[in-house]
């Protein structure tokens, strides 16, 4: 399990940007080819009027198609919260659903109540979503491939082993971001410095958009504002990419 963490104040700094942006500046640091990484468009913002989302991947299966052969539906809830101890802080609640497809709703509102009072960061499945209107009153980022109104027989199976979400493999521990246009892992070994990156990344692209903004547009003026803007983003990623 990764027990790997970043400074809480670059934590914050990596909330404050979009998650396009976040996949951007990543691809400076040439750590993983421009399709890894992130997770495929079958995983969606329930919340998309939602700020950004980061945190450290606590991760579960789940089936709910038949009853468990032992205990209760759910009877590996209180398990499951009590291993937010062992990611660091803040924990998203990540699923991989082993119905496919789908059959019922990975979560809903008491689940999502009680991920939130032990200071969980969101919750990602690549299941389904219910109670929206109830998750959506408490503040809490959920992203998943869909929504299906009953929980049929929800059940937990492994807790904190590496599960596939989205078409990417994520491990107990990863760091992630989310926000209207999906979710990305970030390498944790860049993640202090990408935080640090993204101001300087979105003021280069400023200056494409300032002058697109201007009112007084050329074809000449318009190139050339984008080849400043690349510029920028050149001499930003020279200095971030590890040596040759």
């Amino acid at each position: 399990m990764r027990t790997t963490t970043i400074p809480p104040a670059d934590l914050e700094l990596l909330r404050s940007y979009d998650t396009p942006t976040i996949c951007n500046v990543i691809e400076l640091f040439h750590v993983r080819p421009r399709t890894a990484g992130y997770l495929d468009g079958r995983i969606r913002a329930c919340f998309p009027e939602m700020p950004p989302m980061a945190g450290f991947a606590l991760t579960a299966t789940y089936r709910a198609a038949a009853p468990p052969k032992e205990g209760s539906v759910y009877a590996s809830l209180d398990r499951q919260v009590a291993a937010f101890v062992d990611v660091p802080s803040p924990p998203v609640v990540v699923f991989q659903d082993l119905d496919d497809p789908p059959v019922a709703a990975t979560f809903g509102e008491v689940m999502c109540t009680a991920y939130k009072s032990f200071g969980a960061a969101g919750l990602i499945t690549s299941g389904a979503a219910r109670d929206l209107d109830q998750v959506r009153r408490l503040g809490f980022p959920c992203f998943s491939s869909g929504v299906i109104c009953s929980h049929g027989y929800v059940q937990f199976l492994d807790i904190n082993v590496p599960v596939r979400v989205g078409g990417v493999v994520i491990h107990p521990g990863d760091l992630l971001h989310g926000d209207a246009n999906g979710v990305t892992t970030i390498p944790l070994e860049v993640a202090s410095e990408v935080a640090k990156a993204c101001a300087e990344y979105v003021a280069a692209e400023q200056v494409v958009l300032d002058y697109s903004k201007s009112g007084q547009v050329t074809v000449a003026g318009f190139a050339e504002a984008r080849a400043e803007c690349g510029r920028r983003i050149a001499a930003l990623s020279e200095r971030v990419r590890p040596p040759r």
